[in-house]
């Protein structure tokens, strides 16, 4: 079946059961997902129910679709995402992003777990994505072209919205919350880097890494969205402490979430 009928299929079942417009879309990471509970006049979908949805099978991914009203945006938020580690294709992690599109989305909001590679950074730290580095070996694009959402070879110089970042960095500012900034490196996992590819990773210029986010910003430059990212750093990078395990990663997420929910609800407030 091809993308655009998919899409139509999809689009018929969620606005049958009240999803409307779109403002922005927002994809939340690993134990990040409470941010839900702000939403109002709500409408909750499980992944498993929507058609050509996938589902997630990772810890701290509800795997909801919510959609309603936060800080004076419709917004489209998934809660929980879909990895290529889970075996999905490019194509059905993405999927989401298309959507979006197609209820009329003009921005896109994602946010990770990531381990940090900057030794100045330190776990619990909210980092603005500044760019990112590729390294899983993948491009969602591969294949024949979206005609319908953009370009065959779409422009990533500008992949992180100049402006997004300096309304993110003004939010952080009024609520007294440190943002750092940097460059975000994505690899596929499931397995951990090992301490000379994180050595590698902070020669050519990477601040994290993480094991998602760069298919769906990709996704989401192509279809004409604006994107903001923010990555929770929630360890530091393999090398840099002792051994590493996802239970760490959501118990850093649990203490990150107060200032992150307080800083997604003032950057959505100030944006167009």
């Amino acid at each position: 079946m091809k993308l655009i009928d998919k899409l139509n299929e999809t689009l018929t079942y969620l606005q049958a059961r009240g999803v409307g417009k779109v403002d922005l879309g927002l994809i939340l990471g690993s134990g990040l997902g409470e941010l839900a509970d702000e939403i109002n006049s709500t409408v909750r979908i499980d992944y498993a129910n929507i058609p050509h949805f996938q589902k997630t099978t990772v810890t701290g991914h509800a795997g909801c679709l919510i959609y309603g009203e936060l800080s004076g945006k419709q917004v489209l938020l998934m809660q929980g995402r879909f990895h290529f580690y889970e075996g999905y294709s490019m194509a059905e992690i993405t999927y989401p992003v298309r959507l979006m599109t197609k209820l009329g989305a003009r921005g896109l909001i994602v946010t990770n777990a990531a381990g940090g590679v900057n030794a100045a950074f330190k776990p619990s730290d909210l980092m603005l994505i500044s760019d990112h580095i590729n390294y899983n070996g993948q491009n969602p694009l591969i294949g024949e072209n979206a005609e319908a959402f953009g370009t065959r070879f779409p422009d990533m110089s500008a992949a992180y919205d100049k402006e997004y970042r300096q309304i993110a960095k003004k939010a952080a500012s009024q609520l007294d919350i440190d943002l750092v900034e940097g460059i975000y490196m994505f690899f596929s996992g499931p397995s951990y880097e090992t301490p000379a590819e994180i050595r590698f990773a902070r020669t050519i210029g990477a601040d994290a890494v993480g094991m998602s986010s760069v298919p769906e910003v990709i996704v989401a430059r192509h279809s004409g969205l604006r994107v903001l990212g923010i990555s929770a750093i929630s360890n530091y990078a393999s090398g840099m402490q002792g051994t590493l395990d996802h239970s760490e990663i959501i118990s850093i997420t649990e203490k990150i979430k107060p200032k992150f929910k307080e800083l997604i609800k003032q950057i959505l407030e100030e944006l167009d």
